[in-house]
């Protein structure tokens, strides 16, 4: 007996944006779900310099995503699965050729730069010299900003579903749980 495939749905969002935490709550609310994590991977032979890649154009298909794409082709095609639902903190949504490919539905998760900005220094930051987060900031504003207002641009408008990040995190999920399951 063929099984269904799973449904696969990635979570974009800027840094600070909630991904990884809508992606560990989704995981614990949906049946059979499976979460993958971009961040856990190393991508040889893509972009170092996130500013330059943005201020170059931004083509996110010079992502060399290999290492991600055979674990969720792996865990879509293995016959053996029980998968019902794979979930992705993936920030491109359908921007990547290969990758969008293997995608059901993306979200965006829309956080203010100002509020996920706050989240980032809050989690990066806890026990750092106060230089350091400063240099941070003065990077952000730099060149950073543009990175994030060019994620806004891009890969927001090329997602399925877009939530509002300033939202409890219950209901964020319950919307996507409505989303998803109409």
């Amino acid at each position: 007996m063929h099984q269904q495939k799973p449904f696969v749905l990635a979570v974009s969002a800027v840094s600070g944006g909630g991904k990884t935490t809508l992606v560990k709550q989704l995981n614990a609310t949906l049946v059979k779900s499976k979460a993958l994590y971009f961040d856990e991977y190393d991508f040889d032979d893509s972009p170092k310099d996130i500013c330059e890649w943005v201020e170059s154009g931004a083509d996110h298909n010079q992502w060399n995503l290999t290492p991600l794409i055979n674990d969720l082709k792996s865990l879509i095609f293995d016959e053996n699965q029980s998968h019902k639902y794979i979930i992705l903190d993936y920030p491109f949504a359908y921007r990547h050729k290969t990758m969008s490919e293997l995608l059901n539905f993306t979200i965006f998760i829309d956080t203010p730069l100002d509020v996920a900005l706050c989240r980032r220094i809050q989690r990066d930051y806890k026990n750092t010299k106060t230089e350091i987060i400063q240099n941070d900031i003065t990077n952000y504003l730099d060149r950073g900003r543009n990175a994030y207002l060019n994620m806004l641009s891009t890969v927001k408008p090329n997602s399925d579903y877009i939530v509002d990040g300033l939202l409890p995190i219950e209901t964020i999920i319950e919307l996507i749980v409505q989303e998803i399951t109409k």
